[in-house]
């Protein structure tokens, strides 16, 4: 079995590739990866999600951890994978090895490797791990005999520490102040405990919905994806909330709903927070945004006079320019974020808080900031659609992304970008990126236009040229 790394670690269908043996592995190979590196921590910390079999392939994973000689800190609950990244700057450790599928359906698992700094593992790391699978792999058996008995790892809670950080980073007074009541859904993850339990120590009323362990998460992908969030709507309209929150799965993505249950999206939550932190905390320097992120922050970043970042898809790429302290902000359209001085990880939590704090401050809802920021810098229309990967579309996927045509449905192309997958820019500003998933057996689509009929259409295009 050929063990791989997409954008956010290896993931797989729990006993179908994801199991035992295979988690026995890839620990023995980023174990081995420190080891070789000639890394001076001697700790990880291992961390796992609310899905099926998590502790237990965590419990497996501590005990190679063990036999390398490295001191296992455990998490002792479903952990976010942003606190996870905290717990490794502040116990100063190799990394950290987390089992999440994050928004994954129910029947995938993952191992996420994050270094040091906190950050997933980049992909001259990743690359590394692999070579080191494949030559585990070619022992076989062997390996498995030659790996000592080991005792557990030592028990480690996480939480603490990671919301005493978020309160040096979001202004709870401001929040608090305005006597909000909100709505959490944390889709059955990692972020109850965590998201509801700060704001209700600050005196807030949070209503939390989904709070307990389903390993089958309701029958569907723990994302906090607009289709996902109708039980939290109706209790946002239904308790006068002034925000829904969500996170999903490992509570690195964020969904937000306004108090009118009206969703949110991350590009627009995006731009807004960026302009919202310019303005609240004087910060200067940049934006960082993936290929397939909306240009909205682009359009706040040239009023404002700051320079934009554009990454791959992946939010360890964002991560290196929060790292290098060049950015106020740094999203991806599939709600991934963080901040100036915080983690080189996403933080679906923080952004949730941001949100809350920003209705906060100004006095206003989110899409009534919205509105006022359409009028500043101008309106733009995002959205995606997904294309499973068939053998019929992915024996002409390679080909088809290599072409340079001249125009997609009769709309000349300006130039082309290649920075991940295929992105045509049009003469109006308007564009189209298409690139598989690194996450899903899929091909997106994502556009980008002034309207949502323009959008919808160019969508489409997209569509009939790539099956064409």
């Amino acid at each position: 079995m050929e063990i791989r790394f997409g954008t956010s670690g290896w993931r797989a269908i729990i006993a179908d590739e994801f199991t035992f043996a295979g988690v026995r592995t890839v620990t023995r190979a980023i174990c081995e990866h420190l080891k070789r590196s000639g890394t001076a921590q001697d700790s990880l910390i291992v961390g796992y999600d609310t899905r099926f079999l998590g502790e237990k392939f965590a419990d497996e994973c501590v005990k190679e951890v063990s036999a390398y000689g490295f001191r296992a800190l455990v998490c002792n609950h479903p952990v976010p994978t942003p606190a996870i990244s905290h717990a490794i700057r502040s116990q100063g450790a190799a990394g950290g090895i987390n089992f999440t599928a994050s928004h994954n359906p129910p029947e995938y698992n993952g191992m996420k490797f994050s270094t040091a700094d906190g950050a997933p593992a980049l992909p001259e790391i990743t690359k590394q791990v692999e070579r080191l699978i494949g030559e585990i792999q070619s022992k076989g058996d062997q390996a498995e005999r030659d790996a000592p008995a080991t005792n557990g790892g030592e028990s480690f809670d996480p939480r603490p520490g990671y919301l005493e950080d978020l309160s040096q980073k979001i202004r709870f007074d401001i929040i608090a102040n305005a006597h909000g009541r909100y709505a959490f859904d944390p889709l059955w993850g990692t972020g109850r405990g965590y998201l509801d339990a700060v704001l209700r120590s600050h005196g807030l009323e949070v209503e939390t919905i989904h709070d307990w362990r389903d390993v089958m998460f309701g029958g569907r992908s723990p994302e906090p994806e607009e289709s996902h969030l109708n039980e939290l709507r109706e209790a946002v309209v239904g308790r006068g909330c002034a925000l829904g929150l969500s996170t999903d799965g490992d509570s690195d993505r964020f969904g937000v709903l306004d108090a009118d249950g009206s969703f949110i999206t991350p590009n627009q939550l995006i731009a807004l927070l960026f302009d919202y932190l310019a303005d609240s905390r004087g910060w200067t320097g940049g934006v960082a945004r993936s290929v397939a992120t909306s240009h909205l922050v682009d359009l706040v970043a040239k009023e404002r006079g700051l320079p934009v970042y554009e990454t791959p898809v992946g939010f360890k790429f964002i991560g290196e320019l929060i790292n290098e302290d060049k950015i106020i902000l740094g999203g991806e359209e599939s709600a991934g974020m963080s901040i100036k001085g915080h983690y080189p990880e996403k933080d679906g939590i923080l952004a949730c808080l941001l949100a809350a704090e920003a209705v906060a401050a100004r006095g206003a809802s989110l899409k009534d900031q919205l509105e006022a920021l359409y009028a500043r810098v101008g309106r733009l229309e995002s959205g995606r659609i997904g294309i499973r990967l068939t053998p019929d579309v992915q024996a002409s996927l390679a080909e088809k992304l290599k072409q340079d045509p001249n125009d997609i449905g009769g709309r000349p192309i300006e130039r082309t970008n290649r920075t991940d997958g295929v992105k045509f820019i049009f003469a109006d500003g308007s564009w189209l990126l298409m690139r598989p998933s690194g996450t899903e057996p899929l091909v997106r689509i994502y556009a980008e236009r002034e309207s949502k009929k323009d959008l919808e259409v160019l969508l489409e295009q997209g569509r009939k040229y790539l099956l064409g």
